[in-house]
């Protein structure tokens, strides 16, 4: 019974809980940029070993759209692989943001993410 009890204060512990990955990040940008709550994914690939680490995949925010019919694209960039990740630069499509954008609206939507992410502790 001890056993048993133990093992539910760990999984219910907070350093049970798995940790967010680069690849979780780029989809919370996703979601913050876009401002939605549902994002479908489809193709993800991460890249946690190069510098920057970083993440790109196909998305939805429709539903019912196969994986092989998401178009759509995000590609992520973060100074680390845990948190603090510190996103430093994403790109929807062809449309990149990051801190040192000339283009003062993509700038702004940098600055709206990045601010949401550090409120989340990320």
């Amino acid at each position: 019974m001890k056993k048993i009890a133990l093992a539910l204060v760990l999984i219910a512990s907070p350093a049970a809980a798995q940790s967010p990955t680069v690849e979780d990040l780029c989809i919370k940008v996703a979601k913050h940029l876009l401002m939605t709550d549902t994002l479908h994914t489809g193709v993800i690939q991460s890249f946690p070993e190069l510098k920057p680490p970083g993440a790109r995949m196909t998305y939805s925010t429709r539903d019912g759209v196969e994986k092989k019919d998401m178009v759509d694209t995000i590609e992520c960039q973060f100074e680390n692989t845990k948190a603090p990740f510190k996103v430093k630069r994403f790109c929807v499509a062809s449309t990149c943001y990051s801190a040192d954008e000339k283009n003062e609206e993509n700038k702004r939507r940098f600055d709206e993410v990045r601010v949401l992410l550090e409120r989340e502790g990320l």
